[in-house]
């Protein structure tokens, strides 16, 4: 059974979708067992509350550095000795060490088809605030490992998305966590599971 560590920094939509596709069958051989969120007043810790699932704040607020943090949300997340971390929505850049600890171990769920629309400063509204800007006519999002990189390491999932004429980056937003984000992050947490992605060459390739 995959142990499962859920990292999240606001509502937890992408949290619920995983909890219910646990509940369903969608996902099997696995289950959460933490999830961690930085922000004390995340909605995603009420979300984990709800499912009964063990849930805490370590908050970069609440200590001295950013060494003392590392330290304490390291301690949070070895706590319970995970199998796979899952950033869902996570606002917080990663301890080196634990990007280390948890190679292949770490997977990101963001908001656009990588390498379009990703790396530092693109993230939650701003990713289709610059789609829009852009005028791209196809947008979506993906499932990808962690590495020591912003949005670089090996791609397991990704699924367009249609940009409408008279998209805000609300609406697109809406559009592209319902018809992307919350179908293709619970196929990559069962594909996981169940040993069908496997890592080669820096390039990730799902087993059938």
């Amino acid at each position: 059974m995959l142990k499962i560590l859920v990292c999240v920094s606001g509502g937890g939509t992408n949290l619920q979708a995983i909890i219910d596709g646990i509940a369903c069958g969608e996902i099997t051989n696995a289950r959460i067992v933490r999830v961690i969120s930085n922000n004390r007043n995340a909605y995603a810790l009420e979300r984990a509350g709800a499912a009964g699932i063990d849930a805490c704040c370590v908050s970069p607020k609440e200590y001295a550095d950013r060494e003392q943090f590392h330290e304490a949300f390291l301690q949070a997340v070895e706590e319970k000795e995970p199998d796979l971390i899952v950033l869902a929505g996570f606002l917080v850049v990663l301890p080196e060490k634990m990007i280390q600890n948890y190679r292949n171990r770490i997977i990101n769920i963001h908001p656009s088809l990588i390498p379009s629309f990703c790396g530092k400063g693109y993230y939650g509204l701003k990713v289709h605030e610059k789609v829009l800007e852009r005028g791209v006519k196809v947008t979506g999002a993906t499932v990808h490992f962690v590495d020591e990189g912003t949005d670089t390491g090996p791609i397991i999932f990704q699924k367009a998305v249609m940009v409408e004429e008279k998209d805000t980056p609300e609406s697109l937003q809406k559009r592209v966590m319902e018809q992307a984000e919350w179908q293709i992050l619970p196929r990559a947490i069962d594909a996981i599971a169940n040993g069908r992605v496997r890592i080669e060459d820096g390039k990730a390739w799902l087993l059938k």
